[in-house]
């Protein structure tokens, strides 16, 4: 990967939907190779996919909790019945293996309230096994962004 590749990478993380020909202008470099190389990108899985970004308070999912599971059983057939769970959910929108604490993996749901929350938690009791659950809420988010640094290539 080269810097018009970073340059590439670089606007489309500002505006997904440019059209190339708006795209090549800004890297200096005409239609043609520009779209090859975003097509290069795709093929290579550094673009993976070209979505949009929602404000989660303007469609009810103003609830952000961070929950912590502790397991005892780290066997291969508890692993994939986790996986097969948290992907069956999309309030759940992050999930992380995890450590320097007690806790296993963190995952990141979004919901509409606390009390919808409550409900999808006794679900994922149901679904999980486990041996601790913390819950923490956010108050208000700082920071939210799907653009990542391109310092370290």
């Amino acid at each position: 990967m080269d810097h018009i590749d970073k340059k590439i990478i670089e606007e489309l993380q500002k505006n997904s939907s440019i059209p190339v020909s708006e795209l090549s202008k800004k890297i200096g470099i005409t239609t043609t190779p520009c779209w090859n190389r975003i097509k290069k990108l795709e093929e290579d899985k550094i673009i993976i996919s070209k979505t949009i970004s929602l404000d989660n308070n303007k469609i009810n999912l103003d609830t952000t909790v961070f929950l912590s599971i502790s397991i005892q059983n780290h066997k291969e057939e508890w692993l994939k019945n986790f996986e097969k769970v948290v992907n069956k959910y999309d309030e759940i929108i992050e999930v992380h293996r995890i450590s320097g604490s007690n806790m296993d993996y963190q995952l990141t749901i979004l919901i509409p309230s606390i009390k919808e929350y409550d409900i999808f938690q006794q679900k994922l009791i149901k679904e999980i096994q486990c041996t601790n659950l913390s819950s923490q809420f956010s108050m208000n988010t700082i920071k939210k962004t799907n653009k990542l640094s391109l310092e370290y290539i």
